[in-house]
């Protein structure tokens, strides 16, 4: 049980580190759209690639936030019916449910990491390198089924106790 903890702790931090990673991306993605927007604005001058610049930096923020999101359990969840269930049957049920997420997370994983290094192409105005931002689907994906992983042990856990 002690190496199950240990292993929720290091999950948890690297998780936490790399949502806040992709939270720092907000406060430039933020000044290169204001800049733009007055810009375009007063000058009538938008800042060339500020488009392709938000898409990857709202990519990273995403991807590397869905695993945090798991961790403290801010995905949408509708309850209305499973909450009817007796504890073991909803025990049972988010066990489930739980699995079949982490079964299509595995595939996105595996396509992030396949188009990744399979990936050649850059962007158009500014010329970036596609293959970082497809291998970072692989890298959030792993994350975010690492945290499956660790909701699948904690419901279980909780089962056994009952």
């Amino acid at each position: 049980m002690k190496q199950i903890e240990g292993f929720q702790r290091v999950i948890r931090r690297i998780t936490y580190f790399t949502c806040a990673v992709g939270m720092f991306l907000a406060i430039p993605l933020m000044l290169i759209t204001t800049g733009d927007v007055i810009s375009r604005g007063f000058f009538n001058k938008p800042i060339p690639g500020t488009l392709e610049l938000s898409e990857y930096m709202l990519s990273i923020i995403v991807l590397l936030g869905a695993a945090y999101t798991q961790q403290v359990k801010g995905h949408v969840g509708v309850d209305f019916l499973t909450s009817k269930f007796p504890q073991k049957t909803r025990g049972v049920v988010e066990v489930i449910t739980t699995l079949l997420c982490m079964v299509i997370i595995s595939i996105m994983v595996w396509q992030g990491f396949t188009e990744g290094i399979h990936e050649k192409t850059v962007s158009d105005m500014l010329r970036v390198p596609q293959w970082p931002f497809r291998l970072l689907v692989a890298v959030g994906g792993l994350l975010l089924w690492l945290e499956f992983l660790v909701d699948l042990f904690n419901t279980i856990a909780g089962m056994r106790r009952q």
